[in-house]
């Protein structure tokens, strides 16, 4: 299911756009028209980490700053936050778990504008936001989210894309469907037997690349149990240099932009210490161990880059002898207060 899924992502992406078209213009108006001191996302898991993408576009491009909330804040401590003149957007699947409803019951309670992009458009959380976005991913069998995830970045782009007005990013967007079918068809066969072996794992990305890290390590501990962790390219030097020994795996996603350089010349620089480099870039870079497919423009590569990685994490849980729609101990839906 995980792999079959992740395959239709094209074409749930294409459904999406189809529809709410004219919500999202009405969204943007009301953004612009807006003085937003605060924005804040309110997610967990995978949900939190397309949250990161959404909060790199926001602060690139619309100049907020952006808070991941944690919403113990709200539903333990029971802080006095200020909550007006503030937007807050919440990402889920299922939209069930009460530590993601109540924060946004919360801020909109106390003057904030608040977003839900949510798959469950009759769940809790979208009855808590004022402005209910459907994923229109379908419904989701795999516990490990994937079609879901990408929908939810291009809902988080398409928000981005309204509030700024911009119409190559909308462009951008509506050719993402065919981005993510072709993504879908990238061999990263080398990246299964390196790692069908292996015990742990670094995956490193910077900048707009890193919500795409900490999601591949997510899914490289939920479907293969292979102990994985995400870094920044900045980071690693510092605690984490002291892990890497040889044959050590390392996978970096160097997607296009202004951290692809650094990237590059890192994946070099672990080489020389005796890590098991897998560079993930553009075909035009000479250095790649995996062809990274490219969107039509550099801010929407995230999406189609995490993509490719699902279609090889699939096939990598069962060269691992492990089942990817039955990871242990998990459930599709998980509610924490």
């Amino acid at each position: 299911m995980m792999y079959q899924e992740a395959l239709s992502a094209g074409d749930c992406i294409a459904q999406q756009l189809a529809q709410d078209a004219g919500r999202y213009t009405e969204l943007g108006r009301s953004l612009r028209a807006t003085n937003f001191h605060s924005v804040v996302t309110v997610a967990r898991g995978s949900s939190d980490h397309a949250s990161s993408y959404l909060a790199y576009l926001i602060m690139a491009r619309m100049g907020r700053l952006v808070t991941s909330l944690p919403m113990s804040l709200v539903t333990l401590y029971k802080s006095p936050l200020v909550t007006r003149d503030t937007l807050a957007v919440s990402i889920s699947q299922s939209g069930q778990s009460p530590d993601v409803v109540e924060p946004i019951q919360y801020f909109r309670a106390g003057g904030a504008t608040t977003v839900a992009l949510v798959n469950d458009d009759t769940s809790p959380l979208a009855r808590a936001a004022e402005w209910t976005m459907p994923l229109h991913a379908g419904k989701e069998q795999s516990v490990a989210a994937t079609k879901s995830f990408i929908a939810s970045m291009v809902a988080g782009a398409r928000l981005v894309a309204e509030w700024q007005d911009d119409a190559e990013l909308r462009d951008g967007i509506a050719a993402l469907p065919d981005s993510l079918r072709a993504a879908s068809q990238v061999d990263w066969s080398a990246a299964i037997e390196v790692l069908a072996p292996a015990r742990n794992i670094m995956v490193v990305g910077r900048g707009i690349s890193f919500p795409v890290a900490l999601e591949a390590a997510l899914k490289f501990k939920e479907t293969s149990a292979l102990q994985a962790e995400a870094f920044s390219g900045a980071e690693i030097k510092h605690g984490p240099m002291a892990l890497i020994e040889e044959g050590y795996p390392l996978l970096i996603f160097a997607t296009r932009g202004p951290a692809q350089a650094g990237l590059v010349a890192l994946a070099e620089e672990m080489r020389g210490r005796g890590a098991r480099v897998l560079l993930a870039a553009p075909e035009d870079v000479a250095s790649r161990d995996l062809l990274l497919p490219t969107a039509a423009i550099p801010d929407l590569d995230p999406i189609v880059a995490i993509q490719a990685f699902y279609m090889m994490a699939a096939n990598l849980s069962k060269a691992r002898g492990l089942d990817p729609d039955r990871p242990r101990h998990l459930s599709k839906v998980t509610r924490t207060n």
